[in-house]
């Protein structure tokens, strides 16, 4: 990618143009929908030695080429592959790099369902799990063994969104030769490119700001030279490919992306600023907020913030945060983010185990969609209302 010309153009610009050419396909503007499981061979020699570019379809389709050749663009990474849900992203590259045996080191504010899997089926494998404070940066390096094969970041991390020092995580991994993995969701290639600061192996929930419309589950892993090889054998290995009619979304998504993400995190940021004067707030969870702890690291790595961020309230329990959400009439209440609609959730940070959780009030994660600044502030003044008079 360090000389493609395409890197010299902005942002929106190559979201509109990269993934396809139009004139490998009879000038149509988008690539083909291809369903596909068999691929026909034109004789018994090129079946045997498998010798054209497409052999069946769990191996790949122009429909998925094109998605994961824009993530490649995007990321500046040697290969990309597209799985059926954010959670498949997770832990396809967990399976792919991991032995019995092994030592994992995760951050301690990760997405719960990433918890879940290592807990459960790594461990039943024979991974040993062990999970880290996400401010511990170079500090990191006590937690080897001579096992550590993994470190597992999230940054920020979800629902409290720490910030970690990626850097100095990835010097200290090279020192013991292990693989480091980010889930980058939040920021997307656009605000962070991890692969820039050393990183081998990016994950991304598509379903958020690439799909963009809360239609549509997939993930995407891309990694460096170094790791995309074994990655992509467990990815054939495995089978866990992606449907074409989704991808082919989640590539339609990608066109947008730039716009509509720069609507978010300006609005997110506004109501940020807004929220921490607000009574019945203790704390805005933002990590562009000069507020939060870990604002100068942000602001070093990042080249801006996305459209979901946290509050706790001032007090309180279950009965205010849940009066909070049910005077919400524009907030709906559900899970993910990244779509065109605002959403607010309660949040459950009871499985840390060594990252310290707010203490003032229960946790509200907000996404923030595509509405008017003005009418998202009112609902959430509403909100605010009913949880005082809770």
């Amino acid at each position: 990618m360090a000389n493609d010309p395409q890197t010299k153009l902005g942002i929106n610009t190559r979201l509109a143009h990269i993934g396809n050419d139009p004139r490998e396909f009879h000038g149509f503007v988008n690539p083909p929908v291809v369903h596909a499981s068999t691929v026909l061979f034109p004789d018994a020699a090129t079946m045997a030695a498998r010798a054209q570019r497409y052999t069946y379809g769990t191996r790949g389709t122009p429909t998925s080429d094109a998605l994961c050749s824009a993530f490649d663009a995007l990321e500046g990474s040697a290969g990309t592959v597209a799985v059926p849900s954010g959670l498949a992203a997770v832990t396809l590259p967990l399976i792919a790099f991991l032995s019995a045996g092994d030592h994992l080191l995760i951050v301690d504010s990760v997405y719960g369902p990433t918890r879940h899997f290592a807990n459960t089926m790594l461990t039943r494998l024979g991974v040993e799990v062990e999970y880290y404070d996400p401010r511990i940066g170079a500090g990191i390096s006590r937690l080897f063994r001579p096992n550590t094969r993994v470190i597992f970041t999230e940054s920020p991390g979800s629902n409290t969104f720490e910030v970690q020092d990626i850097p100095a995580i990835v010097e200290a991994a090279r020192e013991i030769d292990a693989v480091v993995m980010i889930d980058n969701t939040w920021a997307t290639a656009l605000l962070f490119k991890p692969l820039d600061f050393g990183v081998d192996v990016v994950i991304h929930a598509a379903t958020k700001y690439p799909a963009g419309h809360s239609d549509v589950l997939l993930g995407t892993v891309s990694a460096n030279p170094k790791c995309w090889p074994q990655l992509h054998e467990t990815f054939l290995s495995v089978g866990i490919c992606a449907g074409p009619d989704d991808v082919y979304q989640v590539h339609r998504g990608l066109r947008t992306m730039g716009v509509r993400l720069e609507r978010h995190g300006a609005t997110a940021l506004r109501l940020a600023e807004w929220l921490e004067t607000q009574p019945g707030v203790a704390r805005v969870l933002h990590p562009a907020l000069p507020s939060h702890p870990d604002h100068a690291l942000w602001k070093r790595d990042f080249k801006g913030a996305s459209g979901i961020f946290s509050i706790v309230l001032a007090g309180g329990g279950k009965t205010q945060a849940h009066a909070f959400l049910d005077a919400l009439a524009i907030f709906g209440l559900g899970y993910s983010w990244g779509g065109f609609e605002s959403l607010a959730v309660p949040v459950f940070l009871g499985d840390r185990t060594v990252a310290v959780a707010p203490q003032e009030g229960p946790v509200l994660r907000l996404q923030i969609g595509l509405e008017d600044f003005e009418d998202l502030q009112a609902d959430l003044a509403t909100g605010l209302a009913a949880a005082a008079a809770a």
